[in-house]
């Protein structure tokens, strides 16, 4: 009898020991830092906090992007700090610092130009912190300093607002560029994808091209100026929406009827282009979806589960005209 107590004594302690070695693990912590640590079940935490630099509200689609990753937040139950860098790259930058500083678990990014972000990109790095860019791609010489990049397809919205002017214009004609911000993704890449086409259509040549800063104020000063120097435009190609608004508003001031004497193609599909294209003042306006919350928290919550993301997650837009924009605007969300 006093060996069996022995042995059952010996046991439990046995037991003892490997429950404390089993409890050992479960002491550590992991900084809100760093990527949650994948999970049985590879579930992001249901607690984070995410920092989001945007450029300005510079416009209506700027606006929709903005207002779709805060009604995804609050959907989502996601704490949500939110910088407007006020069209300044300086002011973006010294937010995404703060958003470091205050540790928060995910960067959004929407870069106002291409280059200038590699130094506080590392900086997030060295934390790890991730970061997922929107709408604007950026160029770095380590592509790790980003997680992933939500975007359209800039270049093909060149194309597509060139390959509709080239058949509405038969092939022939003059035309005006309302360029977006100098140095940036959409401006750099929708002027690539319109040249491009432009050039099998050697009677087709782009006149002026000037930057109007994706504004509708901006976009109506440089389209005054282009009419002045040249009062038989017969095209404007914007770089957005807001732009060729305020195109129209100074072909109409300059005694011209926008739509009819002067044809405009424009990129981003937002609410008031296609109410003023079933108004007859815009011609065709090319989607560029900015409804990016879903998708951008989609990807926050996989990254932070530990799992991998596409490096670059574009949306499929389509195109808009006189044919198609009074149907499509009952149930346009921005």
């Amino acid at each position: 009898m006093k060996r069996n107590a022995a042995v059952l004594s010996l046991l439990a302690c046995a037991g003892a020991l490997l429950s404390l070695v089993g409890c050992g693990d479960s002491g550590s912590t992991t900084s809100s830092n760093s990527p949650a640590p994948e999970t049985k079940t590879g579930a992001a935490p249901k607690k984070y906090t995410v920092g989001f630099s945007q450029i300005g509200a510079e416009s209506a689609w700027r606006t929709a992007e903005t207002k779709s990753v805060q009604d995804e937040a609050q959907k989502r139950g996601v704490t949500l700090k939110f910088a407007d860098g006020q069209q300044k790259q300086e002011l973006q930058i010294q937010a995404v610092r703060s958003f470091i500083a205050q540790k928060v678990d995910v960067i959004f990014l929407a870069p106002k130009v291409e280059t200038g972000w590699e130094p506080v990109l590392r900086e997030a790095k060295r934390v790890n912190i991730p970061v997922i860019l929107l709408d604007r791609g950026i160029k770095v010489s380590d592509d790790s300093l980003y997680k992933t990049l939500l975007t359209s397809d800039f270049v093909e919205e060149g194309r597509m607002a060139a390959n509709w002017l080239a058949k509405r214009m038969n092939g022939k004609g003059n035309i005006v560029e309302l360029q977006g911000t100098v140095g940036s993704a959409p401006a750099n890449d929708r002027k690539q994808g319109f040249a491009e086409v432009l050039a099998k259509f050697p009677d087709m040549k782009v006149t002026r091209s000037q930057t109007g800063d994706f504004t509708i104020a901006k976009g109506k000063e440089v389209m005054e100026a282009f009419l002045k120097a040249d009062p038989t435009i017969q095209a404007v190609y914007a770089h957005n929406d807001d732009m060729a608004l305020g195109a129209a508003q100074a072909i109409e001031e300059a005694g011209k009827k926008p739509g009819k004497d002067i044809i405009l193609v424009s990129i981003d599909g937002v609410h008031q282009a296609l109410e003023a294209i079933k108004d007859g003042k815009l011609n065709c306006s090319v989607e560029c979806n900015p409804l990016l919350g879903p998708g951008a928290f989609d990807a926050a919550e996989q990254i932070l589960a530990g799992k991998d993301v596409p490096k670059r997650i574009v949306s499929k837009d389509q195109q808009f005209d006189e044919s198609t924009a009074a149907q499509a605007l009952p149930t346009r969300k921005y």
